[in-house]
């Protein structure tokens, strides 16, 4: 049971993280969704520059080393996402330019939905 739990909080991570970073664009046609996207993206952004460990990370080692599984001592990222995108380990400045990656993208939607907002002569 702790395994199924661990992949879940994996699935949540996950989710998160694609939230975090595609969020603004459900937002431009949810403008309410905006509310959850905006704190996310800016958790996101912080757990990369100041190199924190997200708390689903500990979470997820919980529940598999409950379950009799090593768990890992490298970070979500590290972990599962960097092997799909990245052939080398994640550094300091890699993670740095991520979380500026998030910024960036996530910027450019907000000053396009404020631009939409502005354009159509309501207040942002």
């Amino acid at each position: 049971m702790h395994e199924i739990a661990a992949d879940l909080v994996v699935l949540l991570h996950f989710a998160f993280i694609l939230f975090v970073v595609v969020g603004g664009f459900f937002a431009l046609k949810w403008r309410k969704l905006a509310w959850l996207h905006v704190p996310a993206a800016i958790w996101g952004a912080l757990i990369e520059f100041t190199g924190w460990i997200c708390p689903l990370t500990p979470l997820e080692n919980l529940l598999r080393q409950a379950g009799g599984a090593p768990g890992y001592t490298s970070g979500f990222i590290e972990y599962y996402i960097l092997p799909l995108i990245y052939p080398a380990d994640l550094t300091r400045q890699l993670q740095f330019f991520l979380g500026l990656g998030v910024v960036i993208l996530n910027a450019a939607v907000y000053s396009l939905w404020f631009a939409r907002r502005k354009k159509r002569g309501l207040s942002p």
